[in-house]
């Protein structure tokens, strides 16, 4: 019977980083992963034709580069293998009137681009500029730490220290607004707060749901003072370099094994049986890095602690999303060719639009007009591609998992399997707005619905990419139960990590090393 000292349930990267550093510290660690390959959602494909490499969902590796664990091993992740690809021209929006706005690290450029719009609104973002410093410190101080009593108590006295009540008050409420209440007080553009608030949709926040501002307000600052990073070849490089790792430090990786039970004895986890018969066990450690709701189905005696599992049984996940991945000859036509340049191109003209797509997917309904993220990596990182030639990456949100009709009053169906194509044909409409003659421009295109996306990895469930709703009421001490925000679970020796755990959704890699650090110390 093999026996580790740690056990991880999957292999996407927080996994794969809780194992490296444990596998440094010298514990003997096993990954057992459901899918043929490790990463998770963090996966690169050739997923239309022979050369065009697309990542199926992760794209922007910020996070990644700018985390805890690349600061401490970064210098082994490049040796094996981990590379960047820095972008300069970070993301856009496009209005109706043929202008766009967007965020460049060249602060006089961005600056620019703004005072075209409003001269207030400009300088407003000089001052922001010069404010981000100071407010990354304390924001990161927060949404870096673990959510332990200790941690938050030293946390609040420094502030306080720092800013007085008047100024750590401030800040709460800001982490409290949504995105429409700080945008409005901040900015007079209506398209200024487009640009911004379009972030907040790639995190379950739309414009009017509070706790989200901090999104917006971080993707903005953090591009325009350092700039965004993809992965040079795909974003599968951060999960080749750290399966290296692993493995380079005696861990062991298996694919196609799927954790079928929880071997739990005296309240306290001892190890897993795999789907093919095999129980591996854990002498210190099992840690899963799957959604709550998997988590309760690895347990069908519960856990010991009847509000814990209820409430892993109830965790709520955001909308779907909708991947469009295509192999074209050439970029879009955009309005200005300078758009071209941008990683991001964001097709979301207003608050409004984004407010009503959200609502109408929490509802049931297919958008009328959804907010479409027009990746451009091949922009950046031409080896995505054969000479020439471009991958876009499309995503789509917010959609339902369940369709109970179509806001546009279009389409009748209701299975996705059959809406898949034409509701891509009316994604790519809008793109065509302000790009036309980019169906043209398609050599093949591949469409992957919120069920594919759960059926490629059940933590995307509903093709909730983010893992679980990151609203207040799922978030800070509540990510993912109330009392278990450090990666405990009731049972002994088990853990709970990955994204729908405290620090949440992205590829930072938060919950998997501070979980190791807590694990093996270091």
């Amino acid at each position: 019977m093999t026996k580790y000292d740690a056990i991880l349930i999957g292999a996407g990267h927080n996994a794969l980083a809780c194992a490296a550093h444990l596998a440094k510290r010298g514990w003997k660690v096993g990954l057992f992963e459901a899918a043929d390959l490790p990463g998770g959602a963090v996966k690169t494909l050739e997923l239309t034709e022979p050369g065009f490499r697309h990542d199926l969902a992760a794209m922007n590796l910020s996070l990644f580069a700018g985390s805890a664990f690349n600061r401490t091993y970064g210098a082994e992740l490049t040796r094996l293998g981990l590379e960047f690809a820095p972008v300069q021209d970070c993301f856009a929006s496009v209005f109706p009137d043929g202008r766009w706005l967007g965020v460049s690290t060249d602060p006089a450029a961005t600056t620019a681009r703004i005072r075209a719009f409003s001269t207030r609104d400009a300088e407003t973002w000089e001052g922001l500029i010069k404010a981000f410093p100071a407010r990354a410190e304390r924001l990161f101080s927060i949404l870096g730490a673990p959510m332990k009593k200790r941690a938050l108590a030293r946390i609040l006295f420094t502030l306080l220290r720092r800013d007085g009540l008047s100024g750590t008050l401030d800040l709460g409420r800001f982490l409290l607004s949504s995105p429409r209440a700080w945008l409005d007080e901040t900015f007079e553009s209506s398209e200024v707060k487009a640009l911004l608030g379009a972030w907040g949709m790639h995190l379950d926040f739309a414009p009017d749901i509070a706790g989200g501002a901090v999104f917006p307000y971080l993707e903005g600052m953090a591009n325009q003072n350092f700039g965004m990073v993809l992965g040079k070849g795909g974003a599968d490089t951060i999960v080749k370099a750290l399966a290296a790792m692993v493995e380079t430090h005696g861990g062991t990786i298996e694919c196609n094994a799927r954790v079928e039970q929880l071997v739990v004895e005296g309240g306290r986890a001892v190890g897993v049986v795999l789907a093919d018969g095999r129980r591996i066990e854990a002498s210190r450690a099992v840690v899963a890095t799957i959604s709550p709701r998997a988590l309760a189905g690895l347990l069908p005696q519960g856990s010991g602690n009847a509000r814990f599992d209820r409430k892993v049984r109830e965790f709520r996940h955001a909308p779907g999303t909708m991947m469009i991945h295509l192999a074209v000859d050439s970029l879009p036509d955009w309005a200005d060719p300078a758009l071209q340049r941008f990683a991001y191109v964001h097709v979301a003209p207003s608050l409004d639009v984004m407010a009503r797509a959200y609502q109408e997917a929490q509802a049931g309904l297919l958008p009328a007009e959804p907010v479409v993220v027009v990746g451009q990596p091949t922009a950046i990182d031409p080896s995505r591609a054969p000479d020439g030639k471009h991958v876009l990456w499309l995503q789509t949100r917010v959609v339902p998992a369940e369709i109970k009709g179509d806001a546009a009053g279009i389409i009748t169906d209701r299975d996705w399997e059959t809406v898949r194509e034409a509701y891509a044909d009316r994604a790519i409409s809008i793109i065509e707005r302000y790009a036309p003659g980019l169906s043209a421009k398609i050599i093949k295109r591949t469409v992957m619905s919120p069920l594919d996306l759960e059926r490629g990895n059940a933590n995307l469930v509903g093709g909730d990419q983010i893992c679980g709703s990151h609203h207040l009421a799922q978030n800070f001490l509540f990510r993912p139960a109330p009392g278990f925000a450090d990666w405990s679970t009731p049972v002994r020796n088990l853990h709970l990590a990955g994204a729908a755990t405290w620090p949440g959704a992205g590829v930072g890699a938060g919950s998997g090393f501070l979980l190791a650090k807590q694990l093996a110390g270091g």
